[in-house]
Formats: structure tokens, C-alpha cells, sequence
């Protein structure tokens, strides 16, 4: 069980429309959901921060830039939770969710956008920073909205890596696990 007790059915009013306004109908709300609930402060500033609208990336983008860095941060929890809920949505291959935990990157199995962009969130992991030739093979391919977007999300998810971890959050029933070969997942 996480360090913090979690909110238990039946949430109040605003908790559950909060709750159901996230999840899928009829999906029982995430584990880090209902822990970060217990505090109004915490929630409210999660929700606000959580970049859970569409954005200037597309789904499959947006899910390689969240896979990557909650993968770098060695987040399983998230990671698997994001795998179950959007890898299939997203378009990824079973190689390419394997591919999004491996270290090193293997530029070879991405398109050229899409290894500018899984580098650039190793970069971010790494060092918090681009070089310039990083930020310039991302900008090749992506717009200004987007460079930020993906910078965003690469803090935002490092954040919920933090949270999971220090909470140690028990992995979601059912949810993806990070691959189990070598060199396959932080770093």
C-alpha cells in the first residue's frame, strides 16, 4: 500500500466529478488519483498542471514523450498505466513500448522525427537542457507550441515520477510492467 492512505469509495461530490471528468466511464480512478485527492491543495494543483487536454502534439507524440520520460525516471507505475491506457490508441508496436524503456535509445527504430523527440526527452532526463544541435534536430520537426508542450510534459511527468516513487505507489493492477531485458528501462 502507498505511504499515504488513499481516498476509499464513496468520494464526495466534487471528488467524483473530478474523478469521472479523467477517467473512462465506468474506470475506478488511479491509485495516484485517489492519494493525491486526500489533499484539495495537491489535487486542485495536479489537475491544473497535468497537461491532460489534447495539445499541440499528436496522441502518439504526446504518448512517446510521457512513455520516455516516466520510463528514464524509472516510474513503472505511470509508464504501465499510459501503455495500457494509450499504447494501442497511439499506434505503438509491442517493439516500440519495448523501445520507449530502453537505454540506450536506438535511433534507428524511430522515425527521424519521432528519435528527435525521444532524444530530446533523454536530454531533458540527463541533463535538463539541449545542446544546440538537440534543440535544432527537434525544431526540424516540431513547432515552437510543440517544443513547449513537450518540455512541459517532460516536467509534469517527472513530477508524477516523484510523487509515485516517494509515495511508493504499488503498480496498478494489470498494468503494464517495464520490459525485463537488459538495459531496458532507467538510466
Amino acid at each position: 500500500m502507498s505511504r499515504l492512505a488513499p481516498l476509499d469509495p464513496p468520494y464526495a461530490a466534487d471528488i467524483q466529478a473530478s474523478f469521472d471528468a479523467i477517467m473512462p466511464p465506468g474506470a475506478p480512478p488511479l491509485l495516484l488519483f485517489r492519494t493525491l485527492a486526500t489533499s484539495q491543495r495537491a489535487w486542485k494543483k495536479f489537475r491544473a498542471g497535468s497537461l491532460l487536454d489534447r495539445g499541440p502534439l499528436s496522441l502518439r507524440q504526446r504518448e512517446l514523450v510521457i512513455d520516455r520520460a516516466c520510463a528514464r525516471a524509472g516510474c513503472e507505475y505511470e509508464w504501465g498505466v499510459h501503455i495500457n491506457a494509450f499504447a494501442a490508441a497511439a499506434k505503438l508496436t509491442e517493439p516500440e513500448v519495448a523501445a520507449t524503456a530502453a537505454v540506450p535509445l536506438d535511433p534507428a527504430a524511430w522515425t527521424p522525427a519521432e528519435a528527435a523527440l525521444l532524444a530530446a526527452v533523454d536530454a531533458l532526463h540527463e541533463r535538463s537542457c539541449w545542446t544546440d544541435a538537440e534543440h535544432a534536430a527537434l525544431a526540424a520537426h516540431y513547432d515552437s507550441d510543440q517544443i513547449l508542450e513537450i518540455i512541459l510534459l517532460c516536467g509534469f511527468y517527472r513530477t508524477v515520477a516523484y510523487v509515485c516513487g516517494g509515495l511508493d505507489l504499488p503498480l496498478e493492477p494489470g498494468a503494464a510492467r517495464f520490459p525485463t531485458r537488459a538495459g531496458s528501462h532507467t538510466g
